[in-house]
């Protein structure tokens, strides 16, 4: 990857004098991102390809932010992660920007879950200088950033996850007035129908919902439950 200079680019106060670590085994890119933020007003403070001297160069030199590849080596799994779980442990105000060549949602949720000061990028924003700048502004500032194209898959994979997906927009009435606790009765004389009418929706729901064939009672609490893991 090429990140192309673009002259003297100047930060927010927010970059100014950032101490920053950069732990990136591709050593173009690595001395790419030192050049980038040294010219936006970040203090590149260390530097390293080598994922066992992460923490302790953290330890040694304290920086207020860490950009650190997610995959590193002896194996190129998650030493970078691993090295972000520890330094959010032992150093909790401390920022971290985990960058990664490809989207990876399980990971960045996990990270993320961490608290503030955090963020997971794909390395193909870097490309994007002022975006990446303004990335590692908001979490020094004490925010989260979160790629773009993981925000679609996860999107992407609440839709396709989503057990009332196939739901008609009056199965989804009921079933929101199941979850108030009424009664077919009482959903009828809601929603003006019938309570025949009212107990084939109900049917069309549970089934719709794959729901075990039990007493009909435990059926509505299982689909009232379902409706309300999803709000």
């Amino acid at each position: 990857m090429t990140i192309k200079p673009s002259g003297e680019l100047r930060g927010s106060d927010a970059a100014a004098g950032t101490r920053v670590l950069l732990a990136e085994d591709d050593v173009l890119l690595r001395e790419g991102l030192a050049s980038l933020l040294e010219r936006s007003g970040f203090e590149v403070v260390g530097q390293t390809g080598d994922s066992e001297w992460i923490l302790p160069l953290v330890r040694e030199l304290k920086p207020e932010l860490v950009v650190v590849d997610i995959r590193m080596p002896p194996t190129n799994t998650t030493e970078g992660l691993d090295a972000a779980r520890e330094i959010r442990t032992e150093f909790p105000a401390t920022g971290i920007l985990v960058l990664s060549a490809h989207a990876e949602v399980e990971h960045a949720m996990e990270l993320l879950a961490s608290g503030q000061r955090v963020g997971y990028l794909l390395k193909s924003r870097v490309t994007d200088v002022g975006e990446f700048i303004e990335t590692l502004e908001r979490i020094v500032r004490g925010g989260s950033v979160l790629d773009p194209a993981l925000v679609q898959e996860l999107v992407s994979a609440r839709r396709q996850n989503d057990p009332l997906a196939g739901l008609s927009p009056r199965e989804h009435e009921v079933l929101a007035l199941m979850a108030e606790g009424r009664s077919n009765a009482g959903i009828a004389r809601r929603i003006w129908v019938t309570e025949a009418t009212v107990e084939k929706h109900v049917r069309h729901i549970l089934a719709k919902l794959s729901l075990p064939e039990t007493g009909d009672d435990h059926r509505r609490v299982l689909a009232v439950i379902t409706y309300l893991e999803t709000r």
